[in-house]
């Protein structure tokens, strides 16, 4: 057979190397069977000889060959009793006899003991070829069956363990696997702390480290994500010892422990429980979209308490953070923008909804904030993200404090553009504000925390620097602004009302004649 041949035939070229022990009293016999054939050409190396049968029984039974190619008449001990022997002693290997005899009582006993050829000298090249040819063929299959088996085993166990952890196991799944019994259970999953994809080491291996016998925890897969079952007290006091020290030390960049994340579940007792913590560690994964900057774990203590009603996206919530952040924005207070963001990011983590709603409530607040402040500073030249840039940048953040670094970046970016150097002091700051919100309901009280003010002394210095108090300032501006509405001729009085920012008709109509003069129809009509 050419060189190669056997390989290219059968496709094992990455198999491991057969062993063959050669037992013959003359050496000169021995040294021609190492070279009558290419034995690693075939799959084999020579592991070792014997010249005697005591030799040979010793040699078999400590380097356990594959194959023993073994002259019948040995010194000491006949090759038909070294089978023998081997046997009782457990050895599966196979056997070809060569014997310069062609006795039939010696190839009848040969046989009885699994010897599949029986060859005589003097050997035959191709004879023997055909026979080392058809053993490695056989060793092959049952190597391939013994593979298959323990895949068997594999899958059924893995099959067993998945029903055990998702909490539909059977009394009988669990008499299945008896090396799973503890006194404690803990699931722990572990991911790609950069990413969603499979993280380029496995937490499994490096638990492999300290595993004792494997008796410490069982890897499987669930649904693409890799899960640990640990097993007993010893190995959840190593993996908190684990988690202690991960916790407390910064990584190496591109290290195993830099990339992982683990999310864990509580730990419990009985083996019905399994499911509770694999449920709880896989809601943290679901949330580690929540996690701070370099957090790499997430456990079961850090679960928040998600049936609050109150705690719950909505237009009102949405409305309300617009208009903080809108306020803040239009008073240059940069503090009371970085508590927002710190308050939003709080409710935002123990609100009831999705990931993909909370992203969705985000992008609709940021699209919100900058078309209310574009349309406040119209004439300011703000440098804002096109909308399909925020949507991607959002879409795509992996964690909720990548996107509030996001929301900060647009507040600095108005506050940049809009901050005009002739307002020079608070106060000028306090009057652009009304300007721009006059139409609602805006009150002293509201406004002096923006700005860092006590509302009694805001109260004080606006009246002494306008000349007028606060509220009539704002009456002033929603009623010039209520003229222009009523020249134009197109709204109802009432509409008007509400427009400029008062509630109630009646109430505008009072205020109009006080400053005017005259009711707002009357105005209408004067000057029609």
């Amino acid at each position: 057979m050419p060189e190669n041949a056997f390989f290219r035939v059968y496709g094992y070229m990455e198999l491991t190397m057969e062993t063959v022990f050669i037992a013959d009293d003359e050496q000169i016999i021995r040294e021609g069977l190492k070279h009558i054939i290419d034995w690693a050409n075939l799959g084999f190396t020579i592991c070792g000889e014997a010249k005697s049968g005591e030799e040979a029984l010793e040699g078999i039974l400590n380097l356990n060959p594959h194959l023993v190619l073994m002259d019948i008449r040995m010194p000491k001990l006949l090759g038909t009793d070294i089978i023998r022997l081997a046997r009782e002693q457990g050895f599966t290997g196979r056997f070809i006899i060569i014997s310069g005899y062609s006795d039939f009582t010696y190839a009848q006993t040969a046989i009885r003991h699994g010897v599949e050829f029986y060859l005589t000298k003097p050997i035959d090249e191709e004879e023997l070829l055909e026979a080392v040819t058809r053993i490695r063929e056989l060793l092959l299959k049952e190597r391939e069956s013994s593979t298959n088996i323990d895949l068997f085993r594999e899958k059924a166990k893995n099959v067993i363990l998945h029903e055990l952890i998702t909490g539909i196991s059977t009394p009988e799944n669990k008499l299945a696997l008896p090396d799973l019994y503890a006194d404690s259970y803990q699931v722990v999953i572990y991911e790609n702390y950069y990413g969603l994809t499979k993280p380029p080491y496995s937490f499994a291996e490096l638990l492999n480290i300290a595993n004792h016998g494997n008796h410490m925890f069982e890897h499987l897969t669930i649904d693409s994500r890799e899960i640990i079952l640990l097993k007993g007290s010893f190995a959840l006091r190593k993996f908190g010892e684990f988690l202690s020290h991960y916790e407390q030390h910064e990584h190496q960049k591109g290290s195993p422990l830099d990339v992982l994340f683990l999310a864990f579940g509580r730990p419990v007792k009985n083996m019905d429980e399994i499911y509770i913590s694999y449920e709880e560690a896989l809601l943290l994964c679901r949330r580690r979209f929540f996690c701070i900057q370099g957090q790499h774990t997430l456990g079961y203590e850090e679960l928040p308490f998600l049936n609050n009603k109150e705690n719950e996206i909505d237009s009102v919530k949405l409305k309300h953070y617009q208009e903080l952040i809108t306020d803040s924005l239009q008073s240059f207070n940069r503090r009371k923008i970085a508590e927002t963001l710190h308050e939003l990011e709080i409710f935002l983590y123990n609100a009831k909804n999705d990931i993909k709603s909370v992203k969705h409530f985000l992008t609709d607040l940021y699209f919100q904030v900058k078309e209310k402040i574009n349309l406040i500073y119209s004439n300011a030249a703000i440098p804002f993200p096109a909308n399909s840039e925020i949507i991607i940048r959002i879409e795509n953040s992996v964690y909720l404090y990548e996107i509030i670094r996001f929301m900060s970046e647009l507040t600095d970016l108005v506050i940049n553009a809009t901050g005009a150097p002739s307002r020079d002091s608070v106060l000028e700051d306090i009057i652009y504000y009304i300007n721009n919100n006059y139409q609602k309901n805006v009150k002293l009280e509201t406004i002096a925390p923006l700005f860092g003010y006590n509302s009694a002394y805001l109260g004080k210095i606006f009246t002494k620097s306008t000349g007028e108090s606060f509220n009539s300032y704002i009456d002033h501006r929603r009623i010039d602004h209520s003229k222009k509405l009523l020249l134009e001729n197109k709204l109802k009085v009432y509409e008007i009302a509400e427009r400029v920012g008062y509630k109630n008709v009646d109430y505008f109509h009072k205020k109009f004649k006080k400053y005017v003069g005259i009711s707002p129809a009357e105005f209408r009509k004067a000057d029609g």
